[in-house]
């Protein structure tokens, strides 16, 4: 016997409930449509890094229990995008969210330090292929996608700082409860219904930093556990669980755990610009905070052009923000690709090196004077970048030659990936794994997307039916 929320409760609503409410109440028609063109765009940039990750370590690892779940259990409903697979939506959520994830470049939204859409995308993705939201049309996905980053927004502002940056991982708090949000708007649940999958997802927020020191691959897995436990979420949600309404700012719920004000003081959702119209692009595969510093270090290397071996010391300045996350603050050994993407001096040291930001930069081993410099160089808290910080992410990077002469580079923002870029992404790495046609397909359609009357077709494009399972 279903077990259903009450339809209305004594006193204010809950943070949850204004939240479900506003999810519920969302219409296509509403949206401004830069926050639908910005909804396409996070499409496009999320495609264009899970189609060209699938030899990497963890794909692989993601995409095989993935399928081997799904061949025990007989379900072969959603698309592993880029491959032949076909698995369970909850194996398919959690493979194409480490995909998406895989090349530490997807979108960024700063106030809630998350990658909002790598976790959004492969559970609606996956959520449009299952019998459940298979009838969704192409305006209530990107209806359903501007919903969850507004609300992954929104809570990630509230809780995410400094400190608890330090030790959880706040794509791993934002996530789930973006995610769950958006699947219950494609499954047009009413908000008590949405207020108990932002509820339930709230309880499986997860995901720690040690990972940062060592390398460790646990950070791609988080947003596969995010992606999952969304729609199981949503899904419960939807077959009537009751969920406590104040799952989130209750004296014993999400807030709380954190430490935070259990009366937060946020925003009513889409009062005001949409929060994904605060996400940018990345045009450096690595960490967000290393982004501004490396994008500095290559000016002094494109338009300087120093000799890395005359190069005697560097100093970096950063918010505190980007010195205190995890990671960040390294000069070596580095042993893992992922200690390198996290590292602002190793990015620092790339740029200078090589001027630009290619994948085989990263590869520690091979790269003795991108290591040499990345030891050489000291990170320092900048109080002005700091007093812009989240509204804007400066940094300046100094390099101090042997000869006594200096090369200076002070930018006050990051320069995202523009549109022109995301697109020529997309479209690289689309051709390269489904061939022109198909590619030009996917484009197409993702870009008359609130005009197609069958959602399900934007997953299916990423099908590859003449790549072997053994081939991914």
């Amino acid at each position: 016997m279903q077990e259903r929320s009450p339809q209305s409760r004594p006193g204010a609503p809950t943070l949850t409930e204004r939240m479900a409410a506003a999810v519920a109440g969302c219409r296509f028609d509403a949206l401004p449509a830069e926050a639908v063109a910005k909804a396409k765009l996070c499409v496009l940039d999320y495609f264009s890094c899970a189609l060209v990750s699938h030899e990497l370590p963890w794909s692989l690892q993601a995409i095989d229990v993935a399928s081997d779940n799904s061949g025990r259990n007989g379900r072969a409903d959603a698309t592993v995008i880029g491959t032949a697979h076909r698995v369970a939506p909850h194996d398919a959520a959690f493979a194409n969210a480490v995909l998406g994830h895989a090349l530490v470049r997807d979108d960024m939204h700063v106030g809630s330090v998350s990658h909002l859409g790598v976790v959004v995308l492969p559970t609606l993705l996956a959520l449009t292929e299952d019998p459940r939201g298979a009838d969704a049309r192409g305006r209530d996905l990107l209806t359903a996608i501007v919903c969850g980053y507004e609300v992954g927004g929104r809570i990630g502002r509230s809780i995410l700082d400094v400190d608890v940056a330090k030790i959880f991982r706040p794509t791993g708090i934002a996530g789930p409860i973006a995610a769950a949000a958006a699947a219950a708007r494609l499954l047009g649940l009413d908000a008590a219904r949405t207020a108990a999958a932002i509820g339930l997802a709230a309880n499986t927020v997860a995901g720690y930093n040690e990972w940062a020191a060592t390398g460790g691959s646990e950070m791609f897995f988080h947003t596969g556990f995010a992606a999952r436990n969304a729609l199981t979420a949503a899904q419960l949600a939807a077959a009537g669980a009751y969920v406590s309404p104040s799952a989130a700012d209750g004296p014993a719920g999400l807030l709380s755990a954190f430490g935070k004000p259990t009366a937060p003081d946020v925003p009513e959702p889409f009062d005001g610009e949409p929060e994904i119209l605060s996400v940018f692009f990345k045009p450096v595969p690595a960490c967000n905070y290393a982004q501004s510093p490396a994008q500095a270090a290559r000016r002094i290397a494109v338009h300087d052009r120093p000799t890395p071996g005359d190069i005697d010391r560097i100093l970096v300045r950063v918010t505190r923000a980007a010195a205190a996350y995890p990671g960040c603050d390294a000069g070596g050994p580095f042993e893992h690709i992922l200690q390198a993407k996290m590292s602002i001096q190793y990015n620092v040291a790339a740029a200078l090196v090589t001027g630009a930001f290619d994948e085989a930069g990263y590869r520690p081993a091979g790269q003795p004077e991108i290591c040499r410099l990345a030891a050489a160089a000291t990170l320092v808290v900048d109080e002005a970048l700091t007093e812009a910080y989240p509204r804007a992410q400066g940094a300046e990077v100094v390099v101090l030659m042997k000869d006594g002469t200096e090369h200076r580079c002070r930018v006050p923002d990051v320069a995202p990936a523009s549109e022109a870029e995301v697109e020529q992404r997309f479209s690289a790495a689309a051709a390269e794994r489904l061939g022109r046609d198909k590619a030009e397909r996917l484009y197409e359609f993702v870009m008359t997307l609130e005009s197609s009357v069958e959602a399900t077709t934007l997953a299916r494009l990423t099908h590859c039916a003449d790549l072997t399972p053994a081939t991914t």
